[in-house]
């Protein structure tokens, strides 16, 4: 799995003009799913995520997770994430898990999350969807399971 993380003031996710998700202060997590990917690369991308010491203390340092500030996420499917550019002008996605695998491992990823008590929105999965953020930092950070 692989996630662009982006540390937000806020953040939300419209689909067909009707918001689906919006966040406060915390993360937007943009989550990619590979052919390889199983749950455990789930729980360990979720744990390694909120458990991240990218929020400032009270000196301004880089030292608080996400847990430990009751931030909240934003989680939109990504599988543009998982393009090769290597070859040609085209991306390929041959690597993106298959639409059914990759929903099923970003609704368990979400889910993870939940169970830690982080409030937790999403996108719609497959949807067409506009993204809005207000960078905190800004602070964006890339993240992967393997």
């Amino acid at each position: 799995m692989l996630a662009v993380i982006q540390r937000v003031k806020e953040s939300s996710v419209t689909v067909d003009k009707k918001i689906v998700g919006k966040i406060g202060k915390g993360l937007l997590v943009l989550l990619g799913v590979s052919n390889e990917d199983t749950p455990e690369d789930a729980d360990y991308l979720a744990n390694k995520i909120m458990n991240l010491r990218i929020f400032e203390d009270d000196n301004g340092k880089m030292n608080i997770s996400l847990l430990e500030t009751g931030g909240e996420m934003l989680v939109v499917s990504q599988f543009t994430l998982l393009g090769d550019c290597k070859k040609g002008r085209r991306p390929s996605f041959i690597n993106a898990a298959k639409p059914e695998r990759a929903n099923e491992l970003y609704e368990y990823f979400i889910e993870t999350v939940l169970k830690h008590g982080i409030t937790t929105k999403s996108g719609k999965f497959q949807a067409m969807m506009d993204v809005s953020l207000v960078n905190d930092g800004p602070v964006t950070l890339i993240v992967e399971s393997k």
